[in-house]
């Protein structure tokens, strides 16, 4: 049998962000059977256009769609940005609402340090993540608040406590992942 796999998804296009850091800690975390790959092409990504996709997709929308295709959960962290999902994010998962999340499992990691913690960038989230019927892992989907003091010159955190709380929304996403596979063995 295959090894569950797992996308992570920036929602920052910005170098060296705490939303990419705590991915980053999240690979470094994930059980050493499980194979985890970055979508890292969200800047690639043209506007959001039903046109686009009559005539034949561009192809970082294509390679986005074959990346989430073949993952068997996605782990996401993004940014607020005025008050909401950054624009280009929201791109991203424009071009994922025909194929690409439906029934697909999610989790995130919510790593704003700030009072109220970007929640309502994740209440958005969770409205879009409804309308594509995502499998949404609630013990997956978690608060982990990163300080920029806290991550180390390989970009991950440092925070013991950030780390448990960070390894242990993986390990619920990847057990549900294999939940639903031993259900479905079609899906291996």
């Amino acid at each position: 049998m295959k090894p569950i796999t797992l996308l992570l998804i920036s929602g920052s296009l910005r170098g060296g962000s705490s939303n990419a850091a705590a991915l980053n800690t999240a690979k470094a975390l994930a059980p050493s059977d499980v194979s985890v790959r970055f979508f890292e092409r969200m800047g690639d990504l043209p506007h959001f256009n039903p046109d686009l996709e009559q005539a034949g997709l561009p192809e970082p929308v294509a390679d986005l769609r074959a990346q989430l295709a073949a993952a068997d959960g996605v782990l996401v962290s993004t940014p607020e940005y005025a008050g909401a999902l950054p624009g280009s994010f929201k791109n991203l998962l424009d071009w994922s609402v025909g194929e690409g999340l439906y029934q697909k499992p999610i989790g995130y990691l919510n790593v704003s340090p700030h009072d109220g913690g970007a929640e309502r960038t994740y209440q958005m989230l969770r409205v879009v993540l409804g309308y594509v019927n995502a499998d949404l892992v609630e013990a997956a989907c978690v608060r982990a608040p990163v300080r920029r003091d806290a991550v180390d010159a390989h970009q991950q955190v440092t925070d013991p406590a950030v780390r448990e709380i960070i390894r242990a929304a993986v390990t619920a996403l990847v057990e549900h992942a294999r939940a639903r596979r031993s259900v479905s063995p079609g899906c291996a």
